[in-house]
């Protein structure tokens, strides 16, 4: 062992000429040996104290005060997350649960072109049912004389908005004497006006247009209803057809009627007239009629495929956009459609919004964060519940969301509506929770300037829209998407959910309203806003009792643009004078003598053939006196009916 070790040491000639040259004796010129950190080289620069470093790099900012600088500086170094970031990935939960689909799918078809091919095959059997089961819902059984029933919108009326009809109601006759078989679809009982309606002295709004009812409120007999009322919400109130499947039944004009009885039945609260009106509806008893609303049998179905493909679906982009094109379609065809008269006409219009919506769908896969998402995600339940669930509650949001008192975000319908700011107040409160949990997750990434900077430019644009003269930005259910999806741009469970929900807004607000422009004139948001023209200023009216008749006078048109009046007498126009015409400075109204109800009078300018704004409603009592209108102007609109609403006047050829 000693020889070994001897070879070992005399192995190494590096060391031993060390060892030689340490044994020499120093010369004095050497220079002396000494650590190698006190060797000084001439080109090297002395170190900078970190604090200067860091001072150096803020140097253009010293006009801001240090503390200042240093709250940025720590809050810049914060954003960018740690050294080492964490990308979320879900595990699942019970992972021999979750990933049992996919394990029995790839036993059963290991082939690839096989699961292609099964897949190809699924998708025939969902659309070849789909339609059949559409189709059978179309069918509706044939009433007696009047034949097959007409499908009409939850928001259609005989009698058009407001002054809508003409003079003494002239382009909405006959009152009476005529009858159709009528089919709704389900869930109208739901269905507001979201702009004013005059009734008497009332306005009503959010809320049915149903004026009338059962005159006895201890049965359901012999209802009447003002002509304006919503058909199909007067015919679940009536007990005719039910808000859950919808139906079918026979409307008749029963001409003028008087005393309107507001009830509550059948989940929808009817509006009090204490006056007459010169058309009036009532309901067939007795009528045969087989239809049903084939809307929640198509839910049912849709629910079941797109859960099942989710389940045994590891592609994100199968999974993604095979579940975007069923859900439009399920609610473009059944759950929300858009007002339309016959299958073909809605498969036009949906199909003109289904190709640009694809494009979004792109765009929401490759670059919003949805293939970040979803790629690799094999927890199959937790994304069928949370994905897939949160994408059916947003694409149902004529039911999930329709508790929430706001119709539409703009300001005008926030200060009328009750309990909107509130609400408004409480998703501000949760969005604000949410946005402060993506943040710190996005942070653990280290992404999260970049998200910021992506929103600096959203915020950007959004104040640019604000300012541009002449145009009013208008929020819709697609633009929140597209603001909001790439937030959710992360593998975490909550993530999965807030996307799930957000496409279902985009896929709702598409197949239902389409892709309204984020930019309108006022014009487009007037509705039911009112003008800001001048009122009427009324002078005394003198009443003859013994005729029964009260004479109106006004002061001078308020300038040249106002060419006359117009004058509402229980919601129907009984008046249009023109100023410079004879007798155009007075209206007189003769009361008939059989009539022993209170009158009420609305009064408004007219520029060319325009209503503008109306005065609130005067009452002319039945004790023949005269109530003076309140202050302002009534909240109606007169004319040009705010088409979003899509209240439709009963079509001409269906009145028999």
């Amino acid at each position: 062992m000693s020889t070994n070790q001897t070879e070992s040491r005399s192995g190494s000639p590096d060391l031993e000429q060390q060892r030689q040259h340490s044994a020499r004796p120093a010369h004095p010129d050497d220079p002396i040996n000494g650590p190698e950190h006190l060797d000084f080289i001439e080109d090297d620069d002395p170190p900078t104290p970190r604090f200067m470093q860091e001072e150096g790099a803020w140097k253009r900012w010293k006009w801001v005060p240090y503390p200042v600088r240093k709250f940025a500086r720590n809050t810049v170094r914060w954003m960018q997350g740690p050294q080492s970031p964490k990308i979320w990935k879900i595990r699942p939960l019970f992972p021999v649960v979750q990933h049992a689909p996919l394990d029995v799918l790839n036993k059963l078809l290991p082939n690839r072109t096989h699961q292609i091919l099964l897949y190809m095959g699924y998708v025939a059997v969902w659309i070849v049912v789909f339609a059949i089961v559409l189709w059978r819902g179309q069918v509706a059984s044939e009433v007696g004389t009047y034949g097959t029933p007409t499908d009409i919108g939850c928001g259609t009326t005989y009698w058009s908005s407001n002054n809508g009809c003409g003079l003494d109601g002239v382009d909405c006759r006959p009152f009476n004497g005529s009858a159709f078989a009528f089919r709704c679809p389900s869930n109208c009982a739901s269905y507001r006006a979201l702009n004013p309606r005059a009734v008497g002295d009332q306005e009503v709004i959010y809320a049915p247009l149903i004026v009338g009812g059962p005159p006895d409120p201890a049965n359901e007999e012999n209802p009447i209803y003002r002509g304006d009322s919503f058909i199909c919400g007067s015919a679940i109130h009536s007990g005719i057809i039910t808000n859950a499947q919808g139906g079918c039944g026979v409307v008749s004009l029963v001409g003028r009627q008087a005393n309107f009885v507001g009830t509550d039945r059948h989940g929808i609260q009817s509006v009090g007239f204490d006056s007459y009106f010169p058309l009036s509806i009532t309901f067939e008893s007795g009528i045969e009629c087989q239809a049903r609303d084939a809307r929640w049998s198509l839910l049912a179905l849709s629910v079941v495929f797109t859960t099942v493909l989710s389940l045994f679906t590891a592609s994100s982009a199968v999974f993604f956009f095979t579940i975007f094109i069923g859900i439009f379609w399920q609610v473009g065809m059944a759950s929300d459609p858009p007002s339309y008269t016959y299958i073909p006409s809605l498969f036009s219009d949906l199909l003109g919004k289904f190709l640009p919506a694809m494009f979004c769908a792109w765009v929401f896969y490759d670059k919003m964060g949805a293939r970040r998402q979803l790629q690799g995600l094999t927890a199959q339940v937790e994304k069928t519940v949370l994905w897939l669930g949160g994408c059916w509650v947003g694409a149902l949001t004529n039911y999930t969301f329709d508790f929430i008192p706001i119709q539409r975000l703009t300001g005008h319908d926030l200060e009328q509506q009750p309990g909107a700011k509130a609400a408004l107040a409480i998703i501000i409160i949760v969005l604000f929770a949410v946005v402060v949990g993506q943040v710190w997750c996005f942070r653990q990434e280290g992404r999260l300037i970049r998200y910021l900077q992506l929103y600096a430019l959203f915020i950007l644009g959004i104040i640019i829209c604000l300012v541009l003269p002449n145009l009013s930005l208008r929020i819709h259910h697609y633009v929140l998407a597209l603001l909001l999806v790439p937030g959710t741009s992360m593998q975490t469970r909550p993530s999965l959910l807030y996307q799930g929900i957000l496409i279902g807004f985009f896929i709702n607000g598409i197949a239902r309203w389409g892709f309204d422009s984020i930019l309108q004139t006022s014009s487009d948001l007037q509705g039911d806003a009112q003008l800001g023209s001048p009122l009427p200023v009324l002078l005394a009216p003198v009443i003859n009792a013994t005729l029964s008749t009260i004479t109106f006078r006004w002061g001078a048109s308020p300038g040249i643009r106002y060419d006359g009046l117009s004058i509402l007498v229980n919601d129907v126009e009984r008046y249009r004078g023109y100023f410079g015409d004879e007798d155009s400075d007075h209206f007189t109204w003769t009361r008939d003598n059989e009539t022993d109800y209170n009158e009420y009078f609305r009064f408004g300018f007219m520029a060319s053939t325009d209503s503008q704004d109306y005065t609130k409603a005067g009452i002319w009592t039945k004790e023949l006196e005269w109530v003076d209108p309140q202050p302002g102007p009534s909240r109606i609109k007169a004319r040009d009916l705010d088409r979003r609403e899509e209240e439709l006047q009963v079509p001409r050829s269906v009145w028999k």
